[in-house]
């Protein structure tokens, strides 16, 4: 059962083949056995899973199942679920239960979905490896010596292992799809208010989106239906209807126009990587979709843009855990000032802490004209260069990632090095576009993901286009030989 995808398990639902309390059960037990060595679950939930379960076979014999109707998922430990501990990967929030679910979470239990834990993450969402969690890195199961990419890493890494066949992320700069291409498994950022973030702990406001990791471009359909939607209580989140995404997956993709950045297909390209990329656009093009290339003249600002505006709205973000309310406290302060410091200072990362003191520095009297109004200035640029492109094109397509999964260590010591991994992924969240990565291919057995961006609010565009590379292709289908075959 844990080699199904979200749409054969609801088939199989459907037909009786087994009950959501036998998958679920199966699951459970599966990431006792195989996830200690991976470590993509903070937390396990298996007494409410298995309720869950029952309530949603009892649902189906009545007739009454809804969309993701017993289907097995976790969420990224960065949504709020009532009463269960909800950490954000940080020592600062260890001890935090919440009180509430995030829409999100009951947008998804709503549809009758299942949730069988949380999942690891990079503190705060603060980090492209999965090495900055307080409960340690979680391990790529297509070579546990390797990085699974970050922050999402926890729920890249429980899909590809076959843990659970769908998973709730987040996405700042590129925290869904790169570890989406370092896994070889979809991953959706959905445009920016279409997902409600109330519930979602905050890194950088005008940047975070939750979207959906999973096997298959269909799945990810599924996922985001029940997901997005209007939110009264996110005051960023946008009342548009929500399409039925999985019913145009199988519409012709003749005529689709696909933009390709000349600052991306360059000879800078890592030759692999472009070689895979190539390939797949030449399936797309064999299907009917055009190529032409677009201009995005900005593309190299994009970085040192984001890491300007992400650690400033970060600093703000993270003023509010101070040792009072919730959340970590210090032992014995000797007064206020004291609390404040070292719960502080005890409880976040060496990432958390660097991040806060650059957003602190660029919001400060005598340097926020210099560098967080300027960042913001290249910020619309940036997005006037997507607006400019997609007057040639309907989808612009990159790789997701610039290389396959690196080896643990191996960029801790230059955070510089580390923030380039977003290089493909940061521009999309700077624009509030829809973007994703699907599996193209293995370079030395390791997966590598292309990447499309959309237009705001054609997810639908993107997905089907997706879903049609994936019916000509089997590279999703790929898995790691020792997770994939495992009973």
């Amino acid at each position: 059962m844990h080699n199904k995808t979200i749409r054969e398990i609801l088939n199989d639902l459907a037909s009786g083949e087994y009950s959501s309390r036998e998958i679920t059960s199966s699951l459970l037990d599966r990431i006792k056995k195989l996830d200690p060595e991976l470590n993509s679950f903070i937390s396990l939930t298996e007494d409410q899973a298995l309720a869950a379960a029952d309530s949603a076979d009892s649902a189906r014999s009545r007739g009454e199942a809804k969309g993701l109707c017993g289907v097995p998922i976790a969420h990224k430990d960065i949504f709020c679920t009532k009463g269960v501990r909800t950490s954000a990967g940080s020592k600062m929030l260890d001890n935090f239960i919440a009180p509430y679910d995030a829409t999100l979470v009951k947008n998804v239990a709503d549809s009758g979905a299942v949730c069988l834990g949380k999942t690891n993450m990079d503190e705060f969402a603060m980090g492209s490896s999965n090495e900055t969690s307080y409960y340690g890195p979680v391990k790529n199961p297509w070579d546990t010596d390797r990085v699974p990419g970050g922050s999402s890493g926890g729920s890249a890494a429980a899909v590809a292992a076959r843990l659970v066949p769908g998973a709730t992320a987040t996405d700042t700069g590129g925290s869904i799809r790169q570890p989406a291409s370092l896994c070889g498994v979809t991953g959706v950022k959905p445009t920016y208010g279409r997902v409600s973030r109330y519930g979602m702990i905050a890194f950088a406001s005008s940047l975070d989106q939750a979207g959906p990791i999973a096997r298959t471009a269909e799945d990810c359909a599924l996922l985001l239906e029940s997901m997005a939607g209007f939110d009264p209580m996110d005051s960023t989140c946008i009342d548009k209807q929500v399409p039925k995404y999985s019913e145009s997956l199988t519409d012709s993709i003749k005529g689709l126009r696909i933009g390709l950045p000349k600052q991306y297909f360059n000879a800078d390209i890592n030759s692999e990587v472009g070689t895979l990329v190539d390939n797949a656009l030449n399936e797309l093009k064999n299907a009917g979709a055009e190529l032409v290339e677009v201009d995005l003249p900005h593309a190299d600002l994009a970085i040192p843009t984001y890491y300007v505006v992400a650690p400033a709205e970060c600093s703000t973000n993270l003023s509010r855990y101070d040792g009072v309310r919730y959340g970590y406290r210090c032992e014995d302060p000797k007064d206020l000032k004291d609390l404040y410091c070292r719960s502080r200072s005890e409880a976040f990362g060496d990432e958390v802490k660097r991040r806060i003191l650059v957003g602190t520095y660029v919001l400060s009297a005598g340097f926020y004209d210099a560098y967080y109004r300027q960042a913001q200035k290249i910020r619309r640029l940036v997005q006037q260069d997507y607006i400019t492109a997609f007057e040639k094109a309907d989808l612009i397509a990159s790789p997701a990632a610039l290389s396959t999964a690196f080896k643990f260590g191996e960029k801790t010591a230059d955070p510089i090095q580390m923030y380039q991994e977003d290089l493909y992924t940061i521009p999309a969240n700077l624009a509030g576009l829809p973007a994703m990565s699907m599996p193209c291919g293995l370079i030395e057995g390791l997966p590598i993901g292309m990447q499309f961006v959309g237009r705001q609010f054609e997810e639908a565009r993107m997905l089907n286009a997706a879903h049609q590379y994936q019916m000509l292709t089997d590279w999703h289908t790929q898995s790691p030989s020792e997770y994939g075959s495992a009973k």
